[in-house]
């Protein structure tokens, strides 16, 4: 395999405006004749002429096109080999395999000694074919929306992908890759981890020549074992990047500053704090808008929450850095809207609902209730909250610190479920929280009817727990309460009082 020629030359301090790459855009990528294929994969052929072409690769069978390849996975509760029929059936020209389930199945497959392993090393190989700038995204809060907010700020100027949903682990990051076509010149992939070694395998896979690192805090704690062992496995992505790249780095935390000394490639700091490269000043909050300054030049877009920052001065920086204009950045900014549920406002009934159910870790948390305490309401402030899962043996401290840290935070009425519930009422109330402003039981189902009683006109209601918790059913079930009102009617945009 030819070696892939460094994109940039290594930068002197301060770093200059790198030029994106410009080539030829071709409309789609050509399809691939399984033959190709065989030699990537290890793989044998049976049942099928190698002259076939695979347009796309699919996992679910349920949506198979003609003309894909299905790859048949193997998970924990499901595996796909049983379903290669019907892919088959449906227009897949072949079904990759393992060798344990080949001399089952008929009709053309690729066979291969295990099909996830294949399926990595296809999307590594498959990535050196690709000309396209990658960059890796990874933190352990606001991946998401730094990843969606950098592609949609790149797109302003070229022709990218970024990962699909939550597309980020040992599965969702070589299919993510797959998207790419010889008409892109940018790919930003998010990339999530539980332990230490996963990002640096995520990497082995994407070769990213731009790394971001967001913020880090304790997240997956309970497989990491550790605060520090957060901390190296994020920074894996940072020491993966060649000499000839440059991370993006959050650098108002003095941790991840040391370690950015020891990058081999170009470091661009980014926080509020004096001393990073780039700076925040002037930054003005009010819900639906944040306007900051960079070096002079000013910035805004639609943010339902301060921290949005952070992705925002990364998007900077990682345009700046390859010669994005302050017009093309601002471009990009105004097309950006967040993921959903990651602080998404909505009106339901006479309600605003800030829906951040997505996920939930202390940090999260921390801001989402900076977010309620800043949304400006004449009426009361109510968060309802769930379990952060994956924090091991001291989720009970972490919980109850929670706890304290929301009866600082202006929240009026605060509703919580699940196994810690009590741990994050006893803080709040050790806080001085009232007493009678508090419910906390084991499952949602049980508040939710208290949300009748609490929740008056004009209410502003926050909904967060980590995914496990499956917090969005509390939005469900109030728009099951106001029939009349379409799901997702964006909330009108408030002033600061």
């Amino acid at each position: 395999m030819p070696e892939r020629t460094p994109r940039f030359d290594h930068p002197v301090r301060p770093p200059q405006p790198r030029p994106f790459p410009h080539r030829a855009i071709s409309v789609v990528m050509d399809p691939l004749p399984l033959h190709t294929l065989l030699a990537p994969l290890q793989a044998s052929l049976v049942g099928g002429p190698g002259e076939m072409l695979a347009c796309r690769v699919a996992i679910d069978s349920r949506e198979v096109r003609p003309g894909d390849l299905f790859w048949a996975l193997r998970g924990e509760r499901h595996d796909s080999h049983q379903f290669v029929p019907q892919a088959l059936a449906a227009g897949a020209v072949a079904a990759v395999v393992d060798a344990h389930h080949a001399p089952q199945i008929t009709g053309p497959r690729l066979v291969v000694s295990e099909t996830l392993p294949a399926l990595q090393q296809f999307a590594r190989w498959y990535r050196q074919q690709q000309e396209a700038l990658v960059i890796g995204v990874t933190g352990s809060v606001g991946k998401t929306t730094t990843r969606e907010m950098i592609a949609t700020v790149l797109s302003s100027a070229h022709s990218g992908i970024r990962s699909r949903k939550n597309f980020n682990n040992e599965i969702g990051l070589p299919l993510s890759l797959l998207d790419l076509g010889s008409e892109h010149e940018f790919a930003v992939l998010e990339m999530g981890a539980g332990r230490r070694g996963d990002i640096r395998a995520l990497c082995d896979i994407a070769a990213p020549e731009v790394g971001v690192l967001t913020r880090v805090g304790p997240a997956h704690l309970e497989s990491f074992g550790s605060l520090d062992a957060i901390y190296e496995g994020k920074f894996e992505l940072v020491e993966a990047l060649p000499c000839t790249g440059f991370a993006v780095v959050g650098g108002d935390d003095p941790r991840l500053r040391a370690m950015a000394r020891q990058a081999t490639c170009a470091v661009r700091l980014f926080g509020e704090q004096p001393g990073n490269d780039l700076v925040a000043e002037e930054v003005e909050f009010h819900p639906g808008r944040l306007r900051f300054l960079v070096q002079g030049d000013r910035f805004h877009l639609a943010a339902s929450a301060r921290h949005q920052l952070t992705s925002a001065l990364a998007a900077v920086a990682v345009a700046r850095e390859i010669g994005l204009s302050t017009e093309q950045i601002q471009e990009g900014f105004d097309l950006f809207r967040p993921p959903a549920s990651r602080c998404q406002v909505e009106t339901i009934g006479p309600w605003t609902i800030i829906d951040d159910s997505y996920n939930a870790s202390p940090l999260s948390m921390q801001a989402a209730c900076e977010c309620l305490r800043e949304w400006p309401t004449g009426s009361q402030r109510v968060l309802l909250c769930g379990d952060m899962l994956e924090l091991g043996p001291q989720s009970p401290e972490w919980h109850h610190q929670f706890g304290q840290q929301i009866a600082r935070s202006g929240v009026d009425r605060l509703l919580v479920c699940g196994e810690f519930a009590d741990d994050v009422a006893r803080g709040a109330l050790s806080g001085g929280f009232p007493l009678h402003q508090v419910a906390a039981c084991d499952a949602l189902e049980t508040l939710l009817p208290l949300l009748d009683c609490w929740l008056s006109p004009g209410d502003v209601l926050l909904v967060k727990g980590s995914r496990g918790m499956r917090m969005e059913r509390a939005l469900e079930w109030l728009r099951r309460q106001v029939p009349s009102l379409p799901p997702g009617r964006p909330a009108p945009q408030r002033q600061a009082a």
